[in-house]
C-alpha cells in the first residue's frame, strides 16, 4: 500500500469547505506546519526567552527590539501563534492518521494470495523451477518452510482446465507499515502534551477568570488577588527564590510585560545551599537542602534537590534552577578621590538601597551583588589587551599540535586564581542616571613574575552600563599593606600650599642651596608641572580653539596637552622627559612628607619603592578621570546565600514521553524493518519431461519476491529463499 500525500475528500458542504478539509488533512499540510515550528523553534533557542526588553536593546538595538517584542520572537514558546500552529499540526496529523490508518490496518492482514500468476513475471526478483512433488505437497513444504522462518503465510487451491494449481503468498515486516501509525501519533502526542504543558491554560484563565499581569513592585503579599493563579492550577512553569533561613510558597511565572504569581499547595523552606566550584571558579554543584511544609497536613517532608535531581511533592517538580544572593550584610568604606570628600564606613543589605549627600548632589547607593568567589586567568596574553601574534616567529607544529588531540586542548595559557570577593553596586543621581561599580576586597598582585618589583593593587571598576566591561582604577598597595599612602598623598596634591612646600624641597634637594638661581628655575618648571598634574594649571587649548572653551584636564594627559600646545614637535620629547622625572622626583617628596607627617618611616629607595611610585603616579593620574566623587571598599560581609527552584505542575510530561516512545519505535520500523511479500505458484507439469522422474507426478514453481526497498540485503535474501523453496527435498 502506497500512503497518499493527499488529504481527506468529502462530497458535502460547499466547494471552499471540502478544499479546507483536504488541505487540512493532507501530509503535505503537515509537512509545512511542522517546518515552521522548526524554525520557530530554532529561533527560540539562538534568542535568549523572556528576558527584559533593555537586554534586547543593548544586544540588537531599538529597532530590532521592538519587532521582537511584537512578533513575539523574545517569548517565542508562550506566543499564541505558536500554540495555534500546534493545534492545528495536532488537527492535521489526526486527520491524516485517521484517513491512512484504515487502509494500513487493512493491510497487515492481506497477504494478496488472488494475485495473478501471470503478474509474478514482471516482478524485479522473480525464479522458476520444476520441482519433483505434486502441487499441493509442494505448496504445504514451501509454506512450513516459511511460516519456521517467520513468515505469515496462506495457501490458495486454484482450479485450472490443466490440473489443480496452488498459489504460495507470504508476508514478512508488517511492522514498518505499524511504524508510520506510531510516528505519526508520536507527534500529536508531543503537541498535546506541548499545549497541556504550554502558556494555553494559563492565557485560558487570563481570558475566562479576568486574570491579569502584575507590573508594579512591593512586598509579594501586598499584590491582588487579580494577579494570582491558585494551587490547583493544573500546569504552570514558575520559579521561586528563597533564602537561607527562609520560606516561601508564592512563584513568579514571567509573562510579557509583566509577571503572575502562583500559588503552591506547600511551602519550601531553604535550610542550607551548597555550591562547589571547578578550578575555573564555575560551579560543578548546586544543592540545596529544603524542608516542604504542606499547607494542609501541616507535615513536614525534607528533601535535597540538585541539578537534574529534582524533588517532587504533590505533583509538582521542584528543580535546582540557579542560585543567587539573599540578602548579605556588607560593610563598605568609602574612599574619597576628592577633597571634599571625607571616609565613612557604611552597612547595607544586597537588594537594598543608602540614600548619600555629597553636598547639593543627592545621590543612592544601590547595594547589587556580593561575589564572594572570583577566579581570573593570569597567564601571560590571557587578557584581551594581550599583544598580537609576531609574524616573524610562526611555529607551524605547535599551531598544529595545538588543535589536534583531545578535545580539551587550548592555545590560550591558563593561571587560574581566586582574587577573593567583590562588591558590585551602582550610584545613582538624582536624574536617576546610574553608573555601575566593582570593587575587590584584597590587593591584587597582577605580575606574578619572581623578579617582579611591581606592588598588589587594589581594584575599582567602573562602566556606564551593563554591556560594557568594567574599567579598572588600580590603587598600589603601600608598605603597611592597605592603599592610605595613594590617599594622603591624593589630598595632598589638592592643596596649594602642600604644591608648593614640596616644590620647594625638591628643588633645593635636587640643586642645593648654593646656585639660587637654578634653584628658582627648577622651582617654576617642578611647580609648572604639579600644577598642570593637579588639575590647577593653565588650560591647554588647541591651535584656533578660543582658551575659554578648552576643556579642563589633569594627570598625564593635562601635560601631554600642554606641551602640545606650547612646545614644538621636534623639543617635545626631550622637554617630556624633563618634565616628567621633574613630577617624579616632586610626588616622591610629597610621599616622603605625608608619611612623616602620619608618623610613618620614609620609604626605602630601592627597586621596590621604584615600582610602587611608578604605579603611584598611573594612579594618581587615572583618579582624576574617576567618574564619583567617592569609592567604596568592602570591608566586611556575611553571606546570606538563596537558592532559584523552578517549581514545574506538567500533566503532559508523561504524554510527551510517550510520544517520544512511539517517535523512537515509528522511526526504527519505517527505517529499519522492511516489508517483503513472497509468492509461489505451484501449477502441475507433465510426466514426460525429462526432469520428472517416472514414478510419480511434478510441479512447475514461479516465485516472486517484493519489497518496499530495494536494498543489498533483499537480493541476498531472496537467493536464499530461492535456495531453501525452489529445491528439491532430499
Amino acid at each position: 500500500m502506497t500512503v497518499s500525500t493527499e488529504g481527506l475528500k468529502v462530497n458535502w458542504g460547499s466547494r471552499t469547505l471540502r478544499a479546507s478539509v483536504e488541505l487540512l488533512s493532507s501530509m503535505r499540510f503537515s509537512i509545512s506546519l511542522l517546518t515552521v515550528i522548526c524554525i520557530a523553534s530554532v529561533i527560540g533557542t539562538v534568542l535568549k526567552q523572556q528576558e527584559p526588553l533593555g537586554n534586547y536593546v543593548n544586544q540588537f538595538g531599538p529597532f530590532w527590539a521592538q519587532v521582537f517584542s511584537l512578533v513575539s520572537l523574545n517569548t517565542v514558546y508562550s506566543a499564541w501563534w505558536f500554540l495555534l500552529i500546534l493545534a492545528f499540526l495536532v488537527l492535521s496529523t489526526s486527520l491524516c492518521i485517521a484517513r491512512n490508518a484504515p487502509k494500513i490496518l487493512t493491510d497487515l492482514n492481506q497477504l494478496k494470495e488472488d494475485l495473478r500468476e501471470q503478474s509474478l513475471k514482471a516482478f524485479g526478483h522473480r525464479a522458476e523451477a520444476a520441482l519433483p512433488q505434486s502441487p499441493e505437497a509442494a505448496a504445504r513444504r514451501i509454506g512450513q518452510t516459511l511460516v519456521q522462518s517467520g513468515w505469515k503465510v496462506k495457501l490458495q487451491h486454484r482450479d485450472r482446465p490443466d490440473g489443480a494449481g496452488w498459489m504460495v503468498a507470504a508476508k514478512k515486516g508488517a511492522a514498518n507499515k505499524l511504524g508510520y501509525i506510531a510516528a505519526h501519533s508520536a507527534i500529536v502526542l508531543i503537541c498535546v502534551g506541548g499545549l497541556l504543558d504550554g502558556d494555553m491554560i494559563v492565557q485560558a484563565q487570563m481570558w475566562l477568570h479576568g486574570k491579569s499581569t502584575y507590573t508594579g513592585g512591593g512586598l509579594i503579599a501586598n499584590v491582588p488577588q487579580q494577579h494570582r493563579l491558585s494551587d490547583s492550577n493544573p500546569t504552570f512553569r514558575a520559579n521561586l527564590l528563597v533564602s537561607e533561613g527562609a520560606q516561601s510558597s508564592t512563584a513568579i511565572l514571567n509573562q510579557p510585560g509583566g509577571v503572575l504569581l502562583q500559588e503552591l499547595p506547600f511551602s519550601i523552606e531553604l535550610k542550607k545551599f551548597i555550591v562547589e566550584y571547578y578550578s575555573t571558579g564555575m560551579p560543578k554543584l548546586f544543592a540545596s537542602d529544603i524542608v516542604i511544609h504542606d499547607k494542609e497536613t501541616g507535615d513536614k517532608i525534607p528533601a535535597r534537590v540538585e541539578v537534574n535531581h529534582p524533588a517532587s511533592y504533590k505533583g509538582v517538580e521542584i528543580y535546582q534552577s540557579s542560585f543567587d544572593d539573599g540578602g548579605s550584610s556588607v560593610t563598605l568604606k568609602a574612599v574619597p578621590m576628592t577633597a571634599v570628600t571625607k571616609p565613612f564606613e557604611i552597612q547595607g543589605t544586597i537588594g537594598s538601597s543608602s540614600a548619600l549627600t555629597n553636598g547639593a548632589d543627592k545621590l543612592t547607593l544601590e547595594y547589587t551583588a556580593l561575589r564572594v568567589i572570583n577566579v581570573e586567568n593570569f597567564a601571560a596574553g590571557a587578557s584581551m589587551g594581550g599583544a598580537g601574534v609576531d609574524v616573524r616567529k610562526v611555529d607551524l607544529r605547535q599551531a598544529i599540535d595545538a588543535r589536534l588531540g583531545s578535545a580539551n586542548k587550548t592555545v590560550t595559557q591558563k593561571e587560574l586564581r581566586n582574587v577573593g570577593p567583590s562588591v558590585t553596586y551602582k550610584l545613582r543621581d538624582a536624574a536617576g542616571q546610574a553608573r555601575e561599580y566593582q570593587n575587590y576586597m584584597l590587593p591584587i598582585k597582577m605580575d606574578t613574575a619572581a623578579d617582579s618589583t611591581s606592588p598588589a593593587v587594589y581594584l575599582m571598576g567602573v562602566r556606564e552600563n551593563p554591556a560594557e566591561a568594567f574599567q579598572y582604577l588600580l590603587i598600589p598597595v603601600d608598605v603597611e599593606g592597605g592603599m592610605d599612602t595613594f590617599l594622603r598623598v591624593r589630598a595632598a596634591l589638592a592643596d596649594p600650599a602642600q604644591r608648593e612646600l614640596a616644590v620647594k624641597r625638591y628643588a633645593v634637594q635636587a640643586i642645593g642651596a648654593d646656585r639660587p638661581e637654578l634653584v628658582d628655575q627648577l622651582t617654576t618648571s617642578a611647580s609648572r608641572a604639579l600644577a598642570l598634574f593637579a588639575g590647577a594649571g593653565p588650560v591647554a587649548a588647541a591651535v584656533g580653539t578660543p582658551n575659554d572653551n578648552a576643556k579642563k584636564t589633569a594627570g598625564l594627559q593635562a601635560i601631554s596637552d600642554f606641551m602640545e600646545a606650547n612646545v614644538p614637535e621636534a623639543e617635545r620629547n626631550r622637554a617630556g622627559e624633563v618634565l616628567i622625572r621633574i613630577l617624579n622626583g616632586v610626588l616622591f617628596d610629597i610621599t616622603q612628607s605625608t608619611r612623616q607627617q602620619a608618623g610613618l618611616k620614609p620609604l626605602v629607595q630601592d627597586d621596590r619603592t621604584q615600582g610602587f611610585m611608578s604605579q603611584m603616579v598611573l594612579s594618581l593620574s587615572d583618579a582624576y578621570h574617576y567618574p564619583a566623587p567617592m569609592a567604596f571598599e568592602l570591608k566586611d560581609f556575611t553571606q546570606v546565600q538563596a537558592s532559584v527552584f523552578q517549581v514545574a505542575r506538567a500533566p503532559g510530561k508523561t504524554i510527551v514521553y510517550l510520544g517520544c516512545a512511539f517517535l523512537i519505535l515509528g522511526v526504527f520500523a519505517m527505517l529499519y524493518v522492511r516489508e517483503r511479500r513472497v509468492w509461489v505458484w505451484l501449477a502441475p507439469r507433465s510426466s514426460s519431461d525429462a526432469l520428472v522422474p517416472e514414478s510419480g507426478s511434478a510441479s512447475y514453481a514461479t516465485m516472486a519476491l517484493s519489497t518496499n526497498r530495494k536494498t543489498m540485503d533483499g537480493d541476498k535474501e531472496f537467493e536464499m529463499l530461492k535456495s531453501k523453496l525452489l529445491q528439491a527435498p532430499v
